[in-house]
């Protein structure tokens, strides 16, 4: 702000008051104000005639934040006097900085989907001018740091970090696969090491629903109870970890009774692997197979039996033609001349292919 005053009568010489310039030492940031330290000088001359008079144009230094202190010089001279006032605006202070996400965890405190990082700001000089937002999609890290800023009308900036966990990558289950019991399966799988929770589902369900979950936990197996035998099944078994990434398999299985392989009407290639559940007592097993009639009869001590290509029942060869085959067993007590069988296992069907 500038007033002056003409000098009286007119003198010789000097028609023009003092000039008066404010000369400031600082750092000037944003929007006029100085978000350092800062010096005023007075710059006073007059060309024409001495100065006569100074007021207020000491030299001073302002260090604390302010929003706005004026100083004002006046100085004469022949030519008249004159006014300069100059407003300081100063503030040396970043803002003080806050974040904050945009939504809470997806599970345990984990974020598992890109989030959105704000972050907001108080300035109580100059006022906050601008703020970040920073989005966040990996890497995984337990540990991620997002780090933001906001800055003041002045250009200070305030820094602030925001930590969280996050995990976009679903565990592995892999290996699954089935076991065939007498009216049960055992299910097996391998899960990744990061897996806290299994779940199997099977379909179709218990007590005629379409799907059940037979089991939850953590283990690498269960077994399945209470399937009927020639009924088709789908297992899932699905892997969860910590941080609800989740991910999972599925597998096919037929239903046995006490005949367990092949599956009932399994379609084979070549000679199967007969197996059946073995009985308590037993000291051998008398296995019939019949392709309209009887073709084979044996009496294996174990409970397996691996047919061949060919074979001789009763002074006859026998050989292993396409079509559909029924096989049954039943436990034999004691030594095999006594010929004492216990109640037959059970029967079943294969079918070899072309």
């Amino acid at each position: 702000m500038l007033a002056f005053v003409p000098g009286a009568g007119g003198v010789p010489g000097d028609p023009t008051p003092p000039v008066v310039r404010p000369v400031l030492f600082g750092t000037l940031g944003s929007n006029g104000w100085y978000v350092t330290n800062v010096t005023l000088n007075w710059d006073v001359t007059d060309p024409e005639s001495p100065i006569t008079s100074e007021t207020g144009c000491d030299a001073v230094t302002f260090s604390a934040d302010t929003a706005g202190i004026s100083r004002t010089c006046s100085a004469s001279s022949d030519g008249g006097s004159v006014q300069v006032t100059k407003t300081i605006k100063l503030d040396k202070t970043a803002p003080a900085v806050s974040s904050a996400a945009a939504r809470v965890p997806d599970s345990n405190g984990w974020y598992n989907k890109p989030v959105t990082v704000g972050f907001s700001g108080t300035d109580a000089t100059s006022g906050v001018g601008s703020c970040s937002s920073v989005g966040y999609s990996g890497p995984d890290n337990a540990g991620a740091v997002i780090a933001g800023t906001c800055s003041d009308r002045a250009g200070n900036v305030g820094t602030a970090a925001f930590g969280l966990k996050y995990d976009s990558t679903p565990p592995g289950v892999s290996g699954l696969l089935t076991r065939p019991r007498n009216h049960a399966a055992d299910v097996n799988w391998t899960a990744s090491s990061d897996t806290k929770l299994v779940e199997v589902t099977r379909a179709p369900g218990k007590s005629g629903a379409s799907w059940s979950v037979v089991y939850r936990g953590t283990a690498t197996h269960f077994r399945d109870s209470g399937l009927v035998a020639g009924r088709k099944y789908t297992y899932m078994v699905a892997v969860t970890d910590e941080a609800g990434n989740r991910a999972g398999a599925q597998i096919k299985h037929t239903g046995t009774g006490a005949l367990l392989e092949p599956a009932p009407a399994q379609s084979v290639q070549g000679p199967p692997l007969l197996a059946w559940s073995p009985v308590k007592g037993a000291s051998y097993y008398h296995v019939q197979v019949l392709r309209g009639r009887r073709v084979l009869a044996a009496w294996p001590a174990s409970t397996t039996l691996q047919l061949k290509r060919t074979w001789m029942m009763n002074g006859r060869r026998f050989r292993l033609q396409p079509g559909t085959y029924r096989w049954y067993v039943w436990p034999g007590y004691g030594r095999l001349s006594a010929s004492r069988y216990g109640s037959r296992l059970g029967g079943s069907t294969f079918v070899v292919r072309r």
